[in-house]
């Protein structure tokens, strides 16, 4: 290896002013003065733009779409019917889903057609699209979030009374819309409640009086609610109702 050393040494010293001629790489990140004033992001930023909000896709997903009242709503029926882990949390997380995404499909198109197709058409600015795609969003949530949660966060932040729903800042309007979601949620789930809960009295009471004291009332309750939800077609009553109850 000494007898190719300094060989070696040569060619790297030969190639030093090489590198040192070569041109600049193209700059990360640039912002452009544009014609009216405003400023022009480079593709780079761009990029690293979109790739932050399909980081942050999950929390929009909980936060501001349908999916927490359903989730909640159905983890409630399931500790009514008192079957456990069925269905599975895989399956309440799909089926979740996909009932977000039924009801979410006309804020989603909004949202497609007035902002992300023509920010790829390149007819839109990219700060342009962004605002434009939150307009349906809030629009949806605007309409789930009660009034009183709306003044209770604005009050807690300091805000003064909002003239229109443009000035209600999403730090505001988030925790509203997700509180109402959970007041609602849990409405829902407690009139889903009661029947299966009468059930388990009855049948408790029943087991009292026939001295059978040491058998749990909810095995025997069990098969019960079970027929009673599947003789009311209970999938589709609870879909419906989730459904429904968002005015979209």
């Amino acid at each position: 290896m000494r007898p190719f050393l300094p060989c070696i040494v040569a060619a790297t010293a030969m190639l030093l002013p090489a590198l040192s001629w070569a041109q600049p790489g193209i700059p990360l990140m640039t912002v452009q003065q544009a014609a009216g004033g405003g400023a022009e992001y480079s593709t780079s930023i761009q990029i690293l733009l979109l790739m932050t909000v399909l980081t942050l896709i999950p929390a929009a997903l909980i936060t501001m779409t349908s999916f927490t009242r359903i989730l909640i709503v159905l983890a409630i029926l399931r500790q009514a019917l008192g079957t456990a882990q069925t269905p599975s949390n895989q399956i309440l997380l799909g089926l979740s889903l996909f009932l977000s995404l039924f009801i979410m499909a006309p804020v989603f198109e909004v949202a497609w057609s007035t902002a992300l197709q023509p920010y790829m058409d390149e007819t839109m600015a990219f700060d342009e699209a962004l605002t434009a795609a939150k307009a349906p969003f809030r629009e949806f949530m605007f309409g789930q979030t009660r009034e009183n949660d709306l003044m209770l966060f604005a009050q807690l932040g300091g805000y003064d009374a909002f003239a229109t729903q443009d000035d209600v800042p999403l730090v505001v309007l988030l925790p509203s819309f997700l509180t109402s979601e959970l007041k609602t949620a849990f409405q829902i789930g407690f009139l889903l409640f009661v029947p299966f809960l009468i059930i388990d009295l009855v049948v408790a009471a029943v087991l009292m009086s026939m001295g059978m004291m040491m058998l749990s009332p909810m095995l025997i309750s069990l098969p019960f609610k079970l027929m009673l939800f599947v003789l009311i077609d209970g999938w589709s009553l609870i879909a419906t109702t989730l459904v429904t109850s968002f005015a979209v």
